[in-house]
């Protein structure tokens, strides 16, 4: 809203100068053609040329009134806009900086269980072993208790019924 306020106080601004140059010319053309002599022409020139002069300056004066104004307000925002972006810069390597520090830590923890390789190899090894002999024992007890009653005498293998 503040925007649209200031260019229409740049357009009036425009509008007004226009219209002093406008009328300056529009003097100097009237003196040029009035029945004068000479000499009154030339004065009423200067005169108009001195009044032009000081109507450039006061709009010359109120431009940069209104500049003034205008770098005022725009320092302003500069600086709203430079502390919002300094707190999200900050905010942002906060941020950076956790995430790195975790990374840091992952990558230290898989270094050193990565440091010794013959060390890891072996428990992985132990484990293995391990597990096979659990289920190889179960398997073999299993194997050799038979869940019928065996006779006197008769032999019984019970690798023999597997098939191949």
């Amino acid at each position: 809203m503040k925007y649209e306020y200031e260019r229409e106080e740049t357009s009036a601004t425009t509008k007004l100068s226009y219209l002093l140059i406008g009328g300056g010319i529009g003097a100097i053309l009237a003196l040029l053609f009035a029945p004068k002599s000479g000499e009154e022409l030339r004065g009423d020139i200067a005169d108009v040329t001195r009044k032009g002069i000081e109507k450039g300056k006061e709009t010359a004066s109120l431009v940069g009134e209104k500049a003034g104004d205008y770098y005022e307000v725009t320092r302003d925002k500069a600086g709203e806009l430079y502390s919002t972006a300094q707190d999200k810069a900050s905010e942002l390597y906060t941020t950076a900086q956790d995430k790195a520090g975790e990374i840091s830590e992952k990558a230290k923890s898989a270094v050193s269980s990565a440091s010794n390789p013959f060390s890891a190899a072996l428990e992985a090894g132990k484990e293995a072993y391990t597990d096979e002999k659990k289920r190889t024992d179960t398997k073999s007890i299993a194997e050799g208790r038979p869940s019928y009653p065996i006779k006197e005498g008769i032999s019984f293998d019970p690798n023999e019924m597997k098939k191949d």
